[in-house]
């Protein structure tokens, strides 16, 4: 492909969303023109959204990096000059060398994500070097993690709902979660349903896109997610609506949890949640005597607190009421344990001669950079932009900034992070590499060969990660894999059953192989908790020094329907900071035609909020707390409950960093997982002094 320069050739979209959409790239005179959907693909049937239609606009964008830089400006400044990549790969190794004989090699810490969703590109090449290297560990717990961990706890696998199945689904619950913008292919199964007469229920605490689709909106208060389940709970046993053979068959603990619940009322969990008693029983009823029944567990209620439980507690929902043996029901969070490669081969663990080295939380990144003793001395970043998208963003830049941090970025683009960087690599798109692709959402891998050459001198991570190798002597074999190699090595799992089938072999021939899903007609029968099937109750939990049961439990920072702000208090505003709908997290921030439509961060504030404040809408106002402060222009309107203030998107190069969102998120930790609360957040507002 990569050598015919007119033509159309099968792609895959690299990017952090459940679709994982087959693409069709449009090339002429050696470029791509044009990006569309694969109209062959089962489940994303040739749609695509915006932002991928526009991924030509990133590839060819006149700010790429195509050459390795130095910096010669001040930290932060984003002035670099042009070097060779072997003075890149010298200048690299010899400080590593160096700071590993002064320091020890934990001085040193990768720091990455998924800004590119390739199997090769972010758990191959990369994890072999940093093993072998004995660098400090990075815990990536910044997106999902404690979602997945309360699911665990109760099913154990973690899988759920397929895709297929949903074309039998009578009511569809949408919790937490904007699909229309994150998971668009979903709701397209989903508006099929509601034209045979299903139903959609979105609960959140803002009507975004989804939420405006909904035949029935719930608001609710931030972090009151686990209350509202419970709620539901008190009203199916109460009414009978639960299934008592599936819970004797396939659960422990309904019993301790049906004398649990009992306290959760529906007034009370009304002055909890900001929900009407009548609507929690009007939802419980629904849920209850509607068949099939499925639950979409979205990304944004797990960035709490008590994140982890919310998801742990709403996911024992279908294993009240059966709806795990009824083809569309049940629940879903991720899908991604089917496909689920060997870690260990790609990976290759046994390299480290450290295994108990230092963890480090990616959340807390910027107090790790500015308190941890003995201290980070090289910060090596890839498919992340921690600057904009890591929590409390002020500690982030202060340490990003000291002097003795020597950082390297692998990237496309001078991002926020890339501006403090002592060293920026030029990284190759995904259209410019071999890699492949599996989603979080439906069962199919994906292969993606190189479509276009590398733009200028820019290598892919695998590549890099081979020459630094190189460059550092080590001579291990694993070090001179192909990506032929890790394809093979990653697929070659006999421990995963829904992998059989899967070849680079098969990839190559059909690009796109559905995962052996036979197994999962008796996942039931196979859970992989303590106890083999659903636990209500968990001993685990309780070991770890959590509720057993479902519990609601009040945000750390933050407030419910009971605990509002005292009168007077200095933060009364609870902050949410979900992802906008052209950008995906910091991806696409600097692609004019979808800044244009999305125009400029804005904060929505309630009318009531509003009005005490004498702030109007389109006022340039200041939002802040003891983290930092936010500049935005306010939207007034009611698409939330009174006391929650609502800002989309993460903006990256505009307006310096008083246009960070996450100048006021905090970094503490959920609690489980290890995950991130970006959405515990208070803040106050009032009207800018500044124009």
């Amino acid at each position: 492909m990569i050598h015919q320069d007119n033509g159309v050739f099968p792609a895959v979209c690299p990017l952090d969303c459940p679709d994982t959409c087959s693409l069709v790239l449009h090339k002429k005179d050696g470029a791509i023109t044009k990006v569309t959907g694969n109209p062959e693909h089962p489940i994303t049937g040739g749609v695509i959204c915006n932002k991928v239609r526009n991924m030509t606009e990133r590839v060819y964008h006149t700010e790429r990096v195509l050459y390795p830089l130095r910096r010669v400006g001040a930290k932060g400044e984003g002035k670099f000059e042009r070097i060779s990549w072997d003075e890149a790969v010298s200048e690299i190794t010899s400080k590593y060398k160096n700071l590993i004989a002064e320091y020890g090699s934990e001085s040193i810490l990768p720091y990455s994500f998924y800004g590119n969703m390739g199997i090769l590109s972010v758990d191959g090449m990369d994890r072999r070097f940093f093993h072998r290297l004995a660098s400090s560990q990075l815990q990536q717990g910044i997106c999902n993690s404690a979602g997945s961990t309360g699911w665990k706890y109760t099913m154990g696998f973690g899988g759920g709902v397929s895709p297929e199945e949903l074309v039998h689904t009578k009511l569809f619950i949408v919790w937490g979660g904007n699909i229309v913008s994150t998971n668009m292919h979903q709701l397209a199964l989903i508006e099929k349903g509601r034209k045979e007469g299903a139903k959609l229920v979105v609960i959140d605490v803002h009507r975004n896109r989804t939420g405006q689709r909904a035949d029935w909106f719930i608001p609710l208060y931030p972090g009151t997610d686990s209350a509202l389940a419970l709620g539901m709970m008190h009203i199916l046993f109460e009414r009978g609506l639960v299934n008592e053979q599936f819970m004797q068959e396939f659960t422990v603990g309904h019993e301790e949890l049906r004398e649990h619940v009992k306290t959760y009322t529906p007034e009370r969990v009304a002055r909890i949640t900001g929900v009407p008693a009548d609507d929690i029983v009007k939802l419980a009823l629904m849920y209850g005597e509607t068949s099939p029944a499925y639950i979409h567990i979205g990304n944004g209620l797990q960035h709490h607190d008590n994140g982890g439980m919310a998801v742990r507690t709403i996911c024992c929902l279908p294993a009240l009421t059966g709806q795990w043996l009824i083809p569309g029901g049940g629940a879903f969070k991720s899908n991604g344990a089917y496909g689920s490669m060997n870690g260990d081969a790609l990976e290759r663990p046994d390299l480290r001669p450290n295994p108990d080295a230092r963890t480090i939380n990616m959340n807390q990144i910027g107090e790790a950079l500015l308190s941890l003793d003995p201290p980070i001395r090289s910060l090596f970043v890839y498919c992340a932009n921690p600057a904009v998208v890591a929590p409390d963003t002020g500690k982030v830049e202060q340490g990003l900034l000291r002097e003795d941090l020597f950082t390297v970025v692998h990237d496309l683009f001078i991002t926020d992070t890339a501006k403090y960087a002592d060293i920026v690599l030029p990284a190759t798109s995904s259209f410019e590499n071999t890699d492949i692709y599996t989603s979080y959402w439906h069962h199919y891998v994906q292969l993606q060969e190189p479509v276009i050459p590398a733009r200028g001198e820019s290598k892919s991570n695998v590549e890099m990660f081979r020459l630094l190798a190189a460059a550092m002597g080590f001579e291990e074999n694993t070090f001179r894999d192909s990506e032929e190699d890790l394809i093979a090595q990653a697929l070659d799992y006999a421990d995963n059953p829904y992998l059989h089938g899967v070849s680079l072999d098969a990839l190559k021939e059909q690009r796109s192989v559905k995962l052996n899903m036979t197994p999962k007609a008796h996942f039931l029968k196979s859970l992989s908790t303590p106890s083999g099937k659903i636990e209500l109750f968990s001993s685990r939990m309780a070991e770890a020094g959590l509720p057993a049961l479902p519990t609601y439990i009040p945000l750390i920072e933050g407030y419910d329907g009971e605990q509002r702000p005292a009168k007077g208090a200095e933060y009364p505003l609870m902050f949410i900071s979900p992802p906008n709908h052209s950008f995906l997290n910091s991806t696409f921030g600097n692609v004019e035609k979808l800044q244009a439509l999305e125009k400029e961060p804005l904060l929505q504030i309630h009318p009531e909020d509003a009005k005490v404040r004498g702030i109007e809408n389109g006022d340039r106002i200041v939002v802040w707390n003891d983290r930092g402060r936010y500049l935005v222009n306010a939207s007034v309107m009611d698409k939330m409950l009174p006391g929650t203030v609502v800002s989309q998107g993460l903006w990256w190069g505009q307006g310096g960093r008083n246009t960070r969102a996450n100048m006021l998120t905090p970094d503490r930790l959920a609690d489980m997982g290890g995950g991130a609360v970006f959405f515990s957040t208070v803040v106050e507002v009032k009207r800018s002094e500044n124009k």
